[in-house]
């Protein structure tokens, strides 16, 4: 079996696993990193959101090969020098989470929003299409608004 080597929240790895394996399960079943959640497995929910070299990306859609070499960040490394991400403290600030599930996805996606548009309109985050079962869309727009320093 091939091996893959790339960096996960700052950390070199090395795995074993099977072309075309979906990095969702090398994140969660080969690593043990389960912040990026299993929801449709065809990006549509993007529950699973993470970023690579800094952008975001569906795990669940993305194989291992193609991040050989280079960087996975996941809702685990978004916090740096025991400091949480703008967009987590605003998360918790405004109460975002209702079950929870979606939220290391919908918080991913906002990030690679604010890094691509660090001002969005309403109309901006809409185009951000996380799907959230419990309806927080509210909360989330308000988080996003506050990260970015507009609400």
């Amino acid at each position: 079996m091939p091996s893959y080597s790339f960096r996960v929240n700052g950390r070199d790895v090395t795995v074993e696993a099977a072309p075309g394996l979906p990095l969702l399960w090398v994140l969660r079943d080969k690593l043990g990193i389960t912040g990026p959640k299993f929801g449709c497995g065809i990006d549509v929910c993007k529950a699973c959101t993470s970023h690579l070299d800094g952008a975001a990306v569906r795990p669940c859609v993305t194989p291992v090969e193609d991040v050989a070499g280079r960087d996975v960040t996941t809702i685990e490394g978004l916090a740096s020098g025991g400091q949480l991400h703008a967009v987590q403290q605003a998360w918790i600030d405004l109460d975002v989470a209702q079950c929870g599930y979606c939220q290391p996805g919908q918080i991913m996606s906002a990030v690679d929003l604010l890094r691509r548009n660090p001002r969005p309109t309403d109309a901006d985050i809409d185009e951000v299409i996380n799907v959230c079962r419990c309806g927080t869309y509210p909360r989330i727009r308000a988080a996003i608004k506050r990260a970015a320093g507009l609400g």
